[in-house]
């Protein structure tokens, strides 16, 4: 993205909740990748993405992103792993009926919190280009064809 170019806004990502240990997770061992998750619907309200992680480590993070899909999701994994400072990145749907995608990203050094925002920032860059090209070809489609398209005239009768 270039200097001058207008950076489009990017929900706020809430503060990452303390971790803590669990019957399931060992007291000895510590870190994002062994931390417990938090509760699901523990997202505030208006908030569209939660970071879940440990307070020590910021290279690695799951952030909860409410009211998406894979549409959304597949998306940033694909833009995310494009990324060199990414060491891993993969999502999750916790359950077909939750409107919930988990995204982890572990990075090489960088704060995950800061990659997911790039890659954001890249995302939307790509979609309006995307938009761009396509309204671009609709206009010169209706400059070629005055007449517009009639589906009708191709039926055989």
């Amino acid at each position: 993205m270039r200097e001058s170019e207008p950076t489009p806004s990017l929900p706020q990502i809430a503060p990452s909740p303390p971790s803590f240990p669990s019957a399931s997770f060992p007291p000895q061992t510590t870190g994002a990748a062994t931390d417990p998750p938090a509760q699901c619907g523990t997202h505030r309200q208006g908030e569209a993405i939660m970071e879940h992680g440990s307070v020590t480590d910021s290279t690695a993070s799951t952030f909860s992103i409410v009211e998406e899909d894979h549409t959304l999701a597949n998306s940033v994994r694909f833009v995310l792993n494009q990324d060199p400072r990414v060491a891993f990145c993969g999502y999750s749907i916790p359950h077909p009926a939750d409107n919930k995608v988990n995204i982890r990203v572990q990075t090489t050094g960088d704060p995950a919190k800061d990659v997911l925002k790039d890659s954001l920032q890249d995302l939307m860059v790509m979609c309006q280009h995307v938009r761009g090209t396509f309204d671009t070809a609709v206009t010169q489609f209706r400059q070629n064809n005055p007449t517009g398209m009639n589906i009708d005239q191709n039926k055989k009768k």
